[in-house]
C-alpha cells in the first residue's frame, strides 16, 4: 500500500487518542522504528525526543528487549493469573522490591498506568472499609494532575476540558494548588486542614513533576512535608510515578528523593522499556496488614484478563537489566548534565520562560500564548516546525520539553538543542 492509501485507510477505520476526528492534519504512517528513530513510509527519520508518550527508555526495538519476548512467546504467552503464578512474574516481583522502600511487600499486576491508579484507589479506599472506618471516604489531590483516563483516574485530576462531559460522574475531590515558591506556606496550611479532617482518606501525587498538566516541577523537600503531614493523621499516600518511574526524575523512583514514603506507588511506561502495557500497584505492609483474612470480604476482588501476563513480565524483567547497568545509569547522569548546561542557554532567552530541569527532562513556557494548556494555539506553530526538520516534539500547550530515551547521544541531543534555539529565533 502507498502512503496515501495508508493514510486513507486510517482516515476511513481509526479514532485515535486526544484528537477530533476531524483534525487539520494527517496521521503519518510509520514504517519502522530503531533506536532514537521512527521511519516513515516515505523513508524519512524522526527523532523521538519524548520516547513516544514516555514509555521508552532504552530505544525502539531493542534486540534484547525483543529477544526477551521471543523466547517468552516460545514458552508461554499467558496464562490465566488466578489460581496460578508464574516465573516471570515471581522474578519481577523480586526486582521491583529492589528499587521499592524497604516497607513494600506486595506486587500487584494491570494492564496500564490508568488501571495501576484505579487499584490504588481501590485499595486505599477498602483499607479503611476493612478496618471498619467507613466514614474515611475523602481524597486529596494536586490541582493540575493528570493520573489517567478510567473514571477513578479522572476523578483524582485536573477538572477541564478532558474530564468536563463527565464531572457528573466523578467522585468529589479537594484540591490543593500546585506547590511553587510563593505558596508553600499556605499550600501546607490547607493540606493539614484537609487531612486532619477524621473523613479523610487519601492523599495522591504525581512526586516532582506533572506530566501533562505542563511539566510542572516542585520540590523534593515540600512533598516531603506533605506526606509528613498526611501520615501524621493516618491518611494513605499514593504516589503517581507512572511517568516520574525508573529514572525520569534521575533517581529510579522520584520518591527516592523523599525522606518519608508513600503507601502505595504506582508504575507504568517505562517498566517493560516501551515494549509492552504492564501496569503495577505496589503497597507496604500497612496496607497488606488489612486485607490478610482468608474472607472475600476482605479480599481486594480486581483483575483483568492479562494480569500479570509472562510476555509483560519477561521483557520488563529485561529491561530491569539493562536500565540497573552502569551504561544506563551513567547516560541518565549525562543526559541530565546536559539539559542542565543547555538550560542556561535557554535562561538568556527573552521569548521563553520558566525554564526548568529534572533529571532526564528539560522544559520551558513559550510566552505570548496565553496560559498554558492543550489546546493552545502554540501546539500549530511547534509540532509541524519540528516535524519538518526530523525531530518529534509534542507540546503541552505552549510547553516545549525534551524527555527522550536514555541511549540519546550528545551529538543528537546538540542537533535537538540548535533546532529549538533556531526556532526560538523566528518566533
Amino acid at each position: 500500500m502507498t502512503t496515501e492509501q495508508l493514510r486513507q485507510k486510517d482516515k476511513d477505520l481509526i479514532w485515535h487518542p486526544f484528537a477530533p476526528l476531524i483534525t487539520p492534519f494527517e496521521y503519518i504512517p510509520l514504517e519502522s522504528a530503531k533506536g532514537m528513530y521512527l521511519h516513515t513510509t516515505e523513508g524519512k527519520k524522526i527523532i523521538d525526543t519524548v520516547s513516544s508518550w514516555w514509555v521508552n527508555i532504552h530505544g525502539h526495538a531493542d534486540e534484547t528487549l525483543a529477544k526477551a519476548l521471543y523466547d517468552q512467546a516460545l514458552t508461554m504467552e499467558h496464562a490465566i493469573f488466578a489460581g496460578f503464578t508464574h516465573k516471570p512474574a515471581i522474578k519481577l516481583s523480586e526486582n521491583l522490591m529492589k528499587l521499592l522502600p524497604d516497607s513494600f511487600s506486595k506486587i500487584f499486576f494491570s494492564d496500564n498506568g490508568s488501571s495501576a491508579i484505579e487499584v490504588a484507589l481501590k485499595m486505599a479506599f477498602q483499607y479503611w472499609y476493612n478496618r471498619d472506618e467507613k466514614q474515611r471516604t475523602k481524597v486529596v489531590a494536586i490541582n493540575g494532575a493528570y493520573h489517567g483516563d478510567t473514571f477513578g483516574a479522572m476523578s483524582v485530576g485536573e477538572r477541564g476540558g478532558f474530564t468536563a462531559p463527565f464531572f457528573p460522574f466523578l467522585f468529589d475531590v479537594d484540591f490543593i494548588d500546585f506547590p511553587d515558591a510563593d505558596n508553600q506556606a499556605e499550600v501546607l496550611s490547607t493540606f493539614e486542614t484537609l487531612v486532619s479532617d477524621d473523613k479523610c482518606s487519601t492523599f495522591i501525587f504525581e512526586p516532582l513533576v506533572q506530566g501533562s498538566g505542563g511539566m510542572r516541577m516542585y520540590s523534593a523537600e515540600l512533598l516531603d512535608q506533605l506526606i509528613a503531614i498526611a501520615q501524621k493523621y493516618g491518611v494513605i499516600c499514593i504516589a503517581d510515578e507512572v511517568m516520574t518511574g525508573f529514572g525520569r526524575t534521575g533517581k529510579p523512583l522520584a520518591t527516592d528523593y523523599c525522606i518519608h514514603k508513600p503507601d502505595l506507588i504506582c508504575l507504568s511506561k517505562g517498566i517493560t522499556g516501551g515494549t509492552m502495557a504492564l501496569g503495577i500497584t505496589a503497597c507496604n505492609e500497612k496496607i497488606e496488614e488489612a486485607f490478610q483474612s482468608d474472607s472475600y470480604a476482605k479480599a481486594l476482588l480486581h483483575g483483568h484478563s492479562y494480569t500479570g501476563n509472562p510476555l509483560a513480565c519477561a521483557v520488563a524483567n529485561a529491561s530491569f537489566e539493562i536500565f540497573m547497568s552502569d551504561t544506563c545509569q551513567n547516560n541518565i547522569a549525562r543526559i541530565q548534565a546536559k539539559h542542565e548546561a543547555f538550560a542556561k542557554t535557554l535562561e538568556k532567552q527573552s521569548q521563553i520562560e520558566k525554564v526548568r530541569v529534572q533529571g532526564t527532562i528539560v522544559a520551558f513556557d513559550l510566552k505570548g500564548f496565553g496560559e498554558t494548556g492543550y489546546e493552545s494555539t502554540a501546539r500549530q506553530k511547534i509540532y509541524p516546525y519540528f516535524l519538518e526538520r526530523g525531530i518529534l516534539i509534542r507540546p503541552l500547550g505552549n510547553v516545549i520539553y525534551l524527555l527522550p530515551p536514555y541511549i540519546i547521544t550528545d551529538e543528537e541531543l546538540d542537533f535537538v538543542y540548535k533546532e529549538i534555539l533556531t526556532f526560538l529565533e523566528q518566533l
